[in-house]
């Protein structure tokens, strides 16, 4: 493993240009499989068609596009997510704030920010060389032991409760709903900026809670700018993608990892 400052750079990202700031964003077209292009592009396409048909604002749909962008990206395991991410987060608790989810308002500008920043840190720092990647990833993915993934499960839980209760003090809409997504999508967060393939079973369920949570909110409340639901409904489905994805890189890189020497064996042992 390497730092990405050592992955050595192709004649066409050397010589600048757009299709170098193109590869240095997206990685090399070539590690993008044929339903990874459409998916992209439906993305983008539908966000663009929702955003005209509902009349929504130009900072939903700012924080639509960067947020697809974003997810996307995670789910190819490529470091420039982080940069899509904090331009997403940054208008999405704008938005939130419009509709008193003070809950969502904290995540993002007090949680989300910092941690895309780290996350873009800490990721450059633990960057795969380009012959060590087996799906066009920028880094090494983890996995959790069944003993972790069951006391992580636990504390979700306990958290989820106290959050709803401090935001009923304070008077915020939909406290479940709203509790529910943002203790877990604090952890979902951390795992996602350590690398654990299990992040994608917490954003499943997050993307579930986010899409009933703005329905409510905007039936309750007489909003009619759709773009922010059926994002969450794209991420929903990318977080399936990248579950598959990851666990398949995760596999890929066991595989590729060199066997260590008895005597490195012994060495970890000690």
């Amino acid at each position: 493993m390497s730092a990405s400052s050592n992955i050595p750079l192709s004649p066409a990202a050397r010589t600048g240009g757009p299709a170098a700031g193109l590869r240095a964003v997206f990685g090399p077209w070539s590690a993008w499989t044929v339903f990874e292009r459409i998916w992209i592009g439906l993305f983008l396409v539908i966000s663009t068609v929702v955003h005209v048909v509902s009349q929504g604002d130009l900072l939903s749909y700012v924080a639509a596009v960067t947020g697809v962008l974003c997810v996307v990206l995670i789910a190819k395991g490529r470091i420039s997510n982080y940069v899509f991410g904090l331009v997403s987060v940054a208008l999405y608790g704008w938005m939130s704030l419009q509709y008193s989810l003070y809950g969502e308002v904290a995540l993002n500008w007090a949680y989300y920010v910092p941690m895309n920043i780290l996350g873009l840190i800490v990721w450059r720092r633990r960057a795969v060389d380009r012959g060590e990647s087996v799906r066009g990833e920028d880094v090494a993915v983890k996995t959790m032991t069944p003993r972790h993934r069951g006391m992580l499960a636990l504390a979700c839980a306990v958290a989820v409760v106290a959050v709803a209760w401090i935001l009923r003090v304070v008077g915020g809409a939909s406290v479940g709903l709203d509790s529910a997504a943002v203790v877990l999508s604090v952890v979902a967060m951390v795992l996602t900026v350590q690398r654990y393939t299990e992040q994608w079973a917490l954003w499943i369920v997050v993307n579930v809670l986010s899409i009933a949570l703005w329905v409510v909110t905007l039936r309750s409340q007489g909003g009619a700018d759709a773009t922010l639901v059926v994002m969450w409904s794209a991420y929903l489905v990318n977080s399936v993608y990248g579950f598959w994805n990851w666990s398949r890189m995760a596999a890929g890189q066991r595989a590729e990892a060199p066997t260590p020497a008895p005597a490195q064996e012994a060495v970890a042992a000690r």
